[in-house]
């Protein structure tokens, strides 16, 4: 009976000599795209055009800062309806502008 089990032993301890040879392979090609996307990552930023300079940063209008926009509109009231009415049922009063032009 121990005769049966001496080629069991035999290929598993080839496949854990196996084992550490392929983990040490994919750790290989991990570092490796790992330094390849560093490298295309640091070409692409000389690429890059540089920061603007302090005399080309955008500046203020002559007039100053540009100021809100204030509207009143008048408000647009729903019909009374003992149900909720569904977004087709408004009949353009949703998303358009309903008044009448001015």
């Amino acid at each position: 009976m121990a005769a049966s089990h001496l080629p069991l032993t035999g290929p598993l301890a080839a496949s854990h000599g196996m084992s550490g040879a392929l983990l040490l392979l994919v750790g290989v090609v991990i570092v490796a795209v790992l330094l390849a996307a560093f490298v295309w990552g640091r070409r692409a930023k000389t690429r890059e055009p540089a920061p603007p300079r302090p005399g080309e940063q955008p500046r203020l209008p002559e007039g100053g800062p540009v100021g809100d926009v204030v509207e009143h509109r008048e408000p647009d009231e729903l019909p009374r309806t003992e149900r909720r009415l569904s977004p087709h049922e408004l009949k353009g009063k949703g998303t358009h502008d309903s008044s009448p032009p001015r």
